[in-house]
C-alpha cells in the first residue's frame, strides 16, 4: 500500500515535470511546485533534502519512464518498428497540440538550461534519453537490423524526434511532427526492408 509520504513525494514530481513543461526549470521555483501539487510547504525538503536539484532530476525520472512506456505502448500496438515509431511520435504530436504548445519534453529543456550547470542532472537527463534509444534499438533489432545499426538508427530517431518536438513548439504547428513521422517512418522501414529483401 502507498503511504502518504509516498504519494505526497509522486505528486510534487509531477507538478515539477508539468511546471518544467511550462516555465522551464530556471523559471520554476519551489513555492510554485508546492503550490501546484497542494502539499505542506515543508514536504520538498522532507522528501527532497537536496532540494531543486534532486526534485529535477525526480521529474526528470518521471518522464523517462512517461516516454519509455509510450514507446511500449506503440510496440505492443503497432505491426513493426516503423508503425511503432510513427504511432510513438503521433502521440506526442496529440500531447503538444492539446496543450496549445506548452508542453514539450522536459529532457530536453532541463538538458539545455542545466546540462553544463549540473552534472547530476546532465546524468539524469542523459539516463532518460537512453531509457528510450535502447528500447527503440531493441524494437530494430527484433526487426533484423543489426546490433551496431540498431543504436545508431534508434539514436537518430530520438533525435529528430527532440528536434521536431522543439520546433513545432516554436512555430506552434504540428507540420514539423508529421513530417517528422514521416521521414522516420520511411528511413525504419527502408532499412527493415533492404535487410528483408538480402536475407
Amino acid at each position: 500500500m502507498t503511504s502518504k509520504g509516498d504519494l505526497t513525494k509522486a505528486r510534487l514530481a509531477e507538478s515539477m515535470l508539468e511546471l518544467i513543461q511550462t516555465s522551464g526549470y530556471s523559471g520554476t521555483g519551489l513555492n510554485a511546485v508546492i503550490e501546484h501539487a497542494a502539499a505542506p510547504k515543508g514536504s520538498i525538503y522532507f522528501h527532497f533534502p537536496d532540494g531543486k536539484e534532486g526534485l529535477g532530476v525526480a521529474a526528470v525520472e518521471l518522464a523517462g519512464k512517461e516516454f519509455e512506456t509510450l514507446i511500449a505502448e506503440a510496440a505492443v500496438s503497432a505491426g513493426g518498428a516503423a508503425e511503432a515509431a510513427r504511432a510513438a511520435i503521433e502521440a506526442l504530436t496529440t500531447i503538444v497540440s492539446e496543450s496549445n504548445f506548452r508542453l514539450g519534453c522536459p529532457v530536453s529543456v532541463v538538458t539545455l538550461e542545466m546540462g553544463a550547470e549540473s552534472e547530476r542532472l546532465r546524468q539524469a537527463c542523459a539516463t532518460a534519453f537512453e531509457s528510450w534509444i535502447a528500447p527503440t534499438a531493441a524494437l530494430l533489432e527484433a526487426s533484423g537490423v543489426d546490433a551496431g545499426e540498431a543504436r545508431s538508427l534508434a539514436t537518430v530517431v530520438v533525435s529528430t524526434i527532440e528536434g521536431a518536438v522543439i520546433v513545432s513548439r516554436a512555430m506552434q504547428s504540428t507540420q514539423p511532427l508529421i513530417a517528422a513521422a514521416d521521414v522516420v517512418a520511411e528511413l525504419v522501414n527502408q532499412r527493415c526492408q533492404t535487410i528483408g529483401s538480402t536475407r
